[in-house]
């Protein structure tokens, strides 16, 4: 059935929006769910969206922005605190698996080049799946859950070289470049001299990284500063789109570019902005991808060699546990880690459909071979909840593989434990206090120009508007342990706290209040404690104006603290109160009493002053005549 665009969007989006959900319920994940749909509707079942060439590059876009978004998360920090994991057995693994599936692949017949290229490709792992898998069980945090996250974050940046390397593998012509998702050549390129081709993908690297590091940033800060929110989400995709382009006019991989340039970008304030204004585009054109590899899926060579189909997924999955088991011992995890990671990580990984993709386009594996290849994958993927699940039943018996409790460390070194919204004259106070302490802190403010007045001091301050609950999650607040609300705006910093309480409620959140009202208000909407922000100054104020008047710097200091103690306590008795008619009535009284109380609590203190001036001069003379 070939329809116009708007049926084939209405076919796509409707088997997502069944299946994915569907898939979810059964424990088979949300990538499982994208292509099982796709199956459904492609030609192989009900044939509902005709030739998806059209829109399989549409949805490589989709990949695209997940290496952009995976750029930004590549911080020196995280690198260097993580280095082992990442670079050592996320390496021996990747090497591991190649070297195996090579192998194996050399002993079915295959060409060397295709063998290895197979190898490199399969040895990638689903991020999604294993991630899910390692949460549900609780092992996302803890040695097993730091490997694994290592390794699938090496695999993530060595899909950046490969795209380099793969086609230097090929075995026949990349004449089918363009209809392989146009990681080829490009007629530009094509129509250069040999010799200026080098000079012009450099060229392109060095726009991208000098462009990103002096002409982006004072770019989104000119955006920044005109507080439109849609504007900077379509300069974010801008970017996106730019260097995807840049990168296809000299022949390299727009995911290539997409990646380096979020790289640029990592240490920014803009990071957290960027990945939650493009996070919900690459959910959707990933999903849409996924559907399009589902619906591509050519279930002919499956019914032709299904006995051929179940070698190769268990020979997949036991060579890459067993590749992975053997890195885990190799850097030091022992028996019940290294396994736990092995069979967390012995599927296909979404990598492997773009990269199949990418070989079939370069000319390096043939259309039937990647069509095999990505059943396996498929069925790899579906297997693995099952795997897991038998894994952790009969050989774990329940117990968590791990030598110490999760939280002894930390599964990635920028979570915070707090996070301040607002980061003005009020939070830059109570922020440099928890920072002197050694707290994590992360911190939110929408003006770029206090942003850029800070910075210049060395503070780290990030954009975005803290008020949207998919930036707190994207800044951490699911795992953070406190949350302090200081901006200026008091509607929204209502707003704030209320949403903040139903969207993570376990999160403490205290909150800056311009006023009384202002702080039963919060205190109504969900914060565990309040600050009124001229209170204590006010105080302190008239501390120091007792003090200009005569008053002794004790008796002062006193009589603050009286003052305060009576206030504090006429606000806990009045907030439930608040809101109602009565709370009029019931605050003019409490001021009377407070007024009452407060003085005689004075008269007394100035009562005990004077004893104990009575009693030191008592004890002068005696001193006097000891002497």
């Amino acid at each position: 059935m070939n329809g116009g665009l708007l049926i084939q969007a209405l076919v796509y989006l409707t088997a997502g929006v069944v299946s994915v959900p569907i898939a979810k319920r059964l424990g088979l994940g949300s990538v499982l769910g994208y292509l099982i749909a796709g199956v459904v509707v492609g030609p192989f079942a009900l044939n509902l969206v005709g030739d998806a060439k059209d829109v399989m590059r549409f949805a490589e876009f989709g990949v695209v922005i997940l290496l952009f978004l995976i750029g930004l998360e590549v911080r020196p920090a995280l690198l260097w605190r993580m280095r082992s994991a990442i670079f050592g057995l996320g390496g021996a693994q990747l090497i591991g698996t190649a070297a195996l599936v090579a192998s194996a692949g050399l002993a079915f017949g295959l060409d060397w080049r295709v063998a290895v290229a197979a190898g490199l490709v399969l040895a990638m792992s689903s991020t999604a799946i294993v991630l899910a898998n390692l949460e549900e069980r609780g092992l996302r945090q803890g040695p097993v859950g730091e490997a694994a996250f290592g390794v699938l974050l090496f695999q993530d940046l060595a899909v950046i070289p490969l795209f380099a390397v793969l086609p230097m593998l090929a075995t026949f012509p990349a004449h089918a470049a363009a209809e392989a998702g146009g990681h080829g050549g490009s007629a530009l390129m094509d129509s250069l001299p040999g010799w200026v081709r080098p000079f012009a993908l450099f060229a392109a690297v060095g726009v991208v990284v000098i462009g990103g590091r002096y002409l982006t940033l004072p770019l989104f800060r000119f955006i920044a500063a005109a507080r439109l929110r849609e504007i900077f989400t379509a300069s974010a995709l801008l970017l996106v789109v730019g260097v995807a382009v840049l990168m296809e006019l000299v022949g390299l991989s727009p995911a290539l570019g997409a990646f380096l340039a979020g790289v640029v970008l990592a240490e920014s304030e803009f990071r957290r902005e960027l990945e939650t204004d493009i996070e919900p585009f690459r959910g959707l054109l990933l999903g849409l991808f996924f559907i399009t590899v589902g619906a591509g899926l050519d279930f002919a060579v499956v019914v032709r060699q299904p006995g051929m189909l179940l070698i190769l997924v268990v020979g997949l999955m036991a060579l890459k546990a067993l590749a992975m088991y053997g890195a885990g011992r190799l850097f030091r995890l022992d028996d019940r880690q290294s396994a736990t990671v092995a069979v967390a990580l012995a599927q296909g990984g979404e990598f492997a459909f773009v990269l199949l993709t990418f070989t079939v386009g370069a000319g390096v594996i043939g259309a039937e071979l990647a069509k095999l290849l990505s059943a396996v994958v498929a069925v790899s993927m579906a297997l693995t909840p099952l795997a897991f699940a038998a894994y952790g039943r009969f050989v774990l018996n329940g117990e968590a593989p791990l030598g110490e409790e999760p939280e002894d460390i930390p599964f990635d070194e920028g979570e915070p434990e707090v996070i301040v919204a607002g980061f003005g004259r009020f939070g830059q106070v109570a922020t440099r206090l928890l920072l002197a302490n050694d707290f994590r802190v992360v911190t939110l403010d929408s003006s770029i120009e206090q942003i850029d007045l800070l910075r210049r001091f060395g503070r780290q301050v990030h954009y975005g508007d803290a008020s949207r609950i998919d930036l707190l999650r994207t800044a951490g607040a699911e795992k953070a342990r406190l949350l302090i609300v200081a901006i200026d705006d008091q509607d929204k910093a209502v707003e704030l706290v209320e949403a903040a309480r139903e969207a993570f409620p376990n999160l403490k959140i205290l909150a800056r209040a311009w006023d009384r009202r202002h702080a039963y208000d919060l205190l109504k909407h969900g914060a565990d404690g309040v600050e009124r922000e001229t209170f204590e100054g006010g105080l302190k104020m008239g501390e120091k104006a007792l003090k200009k008047l005569g008053f002794p710097a004790k008796r002062a200091q006193k009589a603050a603290a009286l003052f305060r103690k009576h206030d504090i306590a006429s606000f806990e008795r009045l907030a439930p109160l608040w809101g109602e008619e009565r709370y009029i009535l019931a605050s003019r009284d409490a001021a009377e009493t407070m007024e009452r109380l407060l003085r005689a609590d004075l008269e007394q203190m100035e009562l005990d002053d004077e004893e104990e001036a009575a009693a030191a001069q008592a004890v002068s003379p005696r001193q006097a005549k000891a002497s």
